[in-house]
């Protein structure tokens, strides 16, 4: 709590500020839109989202929306006690990679056990859209639509994606033509309801782009006030310099800039932390719009193939692992995997989480050091081996990170909690995978580790981080607090008792103490259960 004196002075002065936001909130307000509601939330304590200190009383709902608080003794379809737990906005996840696993896990079940409300996918520079099965956003969207969802759901436009579509997987720079045609795809992805655009600089092809070329697509998102979201080029020895281009691009595009998963990766850089939070101080009081994420955990999640360099990636899938095949070749890849797994502190820190093959699914759970130990073969041989078997396709954990960063970058007034995960669920397709713990229990973990155990800072700043914040950022109309007319996505919680309980070993597990969720008034989770009723909308 070091910094608490500065936190004061950017909650003054930085975008947090709740009349920056265009939110307002005037304490407890007896208003009756009439004498019935659909529901009433009684005997909670309410932390409305703005960072006032929380008031006891009642919340009534009516029609999807907030119609009252205060003392409200009048009747209702549905009553909930909250006997003196937090009433809160419902949790805004920011960065997820939700996106087509809503399809298998319709109630959004490890996010809507969590208390989160609305998932923001596409990031990473991956978005489902534009695609073979998805030509465009709309058409995406319509597919969500077409059955009901148990939480709201929005996407940015992955830059990747795009530039799959529109240029191709290889290093090649982008034609004017084919720059005009992604700004004219963006455009209509905007319209028809994107939140912006997101890079992945780490993954191909979008690493592809240069900085100018990012800077042009930015300038569409930023003419329909949407939010640039990026996964920097380099979050572990040329952090410094990947954060530096992401302000340039921002600051040259005029659009609001998110630092996705601010992270300073691998031991030699630890240290790092703290100047990277000052150049985005510095970029916050030179007048841009820029904030970050991170999620509560010290490892990572990615895909082995990032092993492989960037230029060896390019192409197709076919042609890569032709690459990893060739003798000469492969010996190239192995040299810089192996200085990646070094620089790593190890095979013992990267975990494989995911296989297809049922002859590889023996490594789910296993440590590079101990998969190679069961097939007599050394660390690069392994991953050269399993990547050409399941065709480049295999998810791992990385520990690579220590707990006084996430603590600092958490703590942040700039800083808001994101899980980098997807919807999951402990049964069907879904409950055959091993994901990171983050899909289940990031938000738990932010306010019932950092906020409650490690007294990083108040409820109603926790609750605030996780609610109006994000909200502001994704730039969302009457979401993010909990005020007269705003729709009704509420969580009630035990402050005492919220907690994670997925770990890395068994991550299918609900977190403890979400009690009660409402998504847009449709009373989702009751005593911790689903009620069967799913309200969520695509935003």
């Amino acid at each position: 709590m070091a910094n608490k004196i500065s936190r004061r002075g950017f909650i003054k002065s930085s975008l947090l500020a709740g009349a920056a936001l265009g939110f307002g909130f005037d304490g407890l307000a007896n208003i009756r839109v009439n004498n019935r509601f659909d529901a009433i939330i009684k005997n909670g304590v309410i932390y409305s989202g703005n960072l006032r200190e929380p008031v006891r009383g009642d919340l009534g709902i009516k029609n999807g929306k907030i119609s009252a608080i205060g003392d409200l003794g009048e009747s209702a379809d549905v009553t909930v006690d909250a006997g003196g737990k937090a009433v809160s906005p419902g949790f805004i996840d920011i960065h997820t990679h939700t996106d087509s696993n809503l399809f298998d896990a319709p109630l959004g079940d490890s996010k809507i056990y969590q208390g989160v409300t609305l998932d923001i996918g596409g990031n990473c520079g991956d978005s489902p859209f534009p695609s073979k099965k998805w030509e465009n956003a709309g058409k995406f969207f319509d597919d969500l639509r077409s059955e009901g969802r148990g939480i709201n759901y929005g996407s940015f436009l992955g830059q990747g994606s795009l530039r799959s579509r529109f240029v191709g997987d290889n290093n090649v720079p982008a034609t004017a033509d084919q720059l005009k045609e992604m700004k004219r795809y963006i455009d209509e992805q905007m319209e028809m309801g994107a939140t912006g655009i997101s890079c992945g600089l780490e993954y191909t092809p979008g690493s592809y782009a240069d900085e100018k070329e990012i800077t042009e697509l930015c300038k569409v998102v930023a003419k329909h006030n949407g939010l640039f979201a990026i996964h920097m080029r380099n979050e572990d020895d040329r952090v410094e310099a990947a954060l530096d281009e992401a302000i340039r691009i921002a600051t040259g595009a005029g659009v609001k800039l998110q630092i996705s998963h601010l992270k300073a990766q691998n031991a030699a850089n630890w240290h790092k932390a703290p100047d990277l939070l000052k150049r985005i101080e510095k970029a916050q009081k030179a007048g841009l719009n820029i904030a970050f994420d991170r999620y509560p955990y010290i490892a990572f999640s990615t895909g082995m193939s990032t092993f492989i360099p960037i230029n060896d990636r390019q192409g197709t899938t076919e042609e890569v692992v032709a690459r990893l095949r060739d003798t000469e070749q492969s010996k190239k890849i192995g040299d810089y995997a192996k200085s990646r797994i070094e620089r790593l502190g190890g095979p013992q820190n990267v975990v494989v989480t995911s296989c297809r093959q049922p002859q590889n699914k023996r490594f789910i759970g296993l440590n590079v050091e101990e998969c190679a130990k069961l097939t007599s073969m050394d660390s690069w041989e392994f991953i050269r081996e399993l990547l050409i078997e399941e065709n480049a396709n295999v998810d791992i954990i990385g520990f690579a990170m220590r707990e006084e960063n996430v603590k600092l970058f958490l703590s942040h007034p700039l800083g808001m909690p994101a899980s980098d995960g997807s919807v999951y669920s402990p049964n069907g397709r879904l409950g055959e995978t091993m994901p990171h713990p983050r899909s289940y229990g990031t938000f738990p973990r932010f306010f019932g580790k950092y906020c409650r155990d490690e007294k990083l800072m108040s409820l109603s700043e926790a609750v605030h981080k996780a609610t109006a914040l994000p909200a502001s950022r994704l730039g969302l109309k009457k979401r993010g607090l909990l005020e007269i007319g705003y729709h009704a996505d509420v969580v009630v919680f035990d402050s005492e008792k919220i907690i994670d309980t997925a770990t890395f070993a068994s991550p299918h597990q609900f977190a403890k103490g979400i009690e009660h969720v409402f998504v847009n008034g449709i009373y989702t989770i009751k005593e911790g259960k689903p009620t069967g009723k799913l309200g969520g909308v695509i935003l």
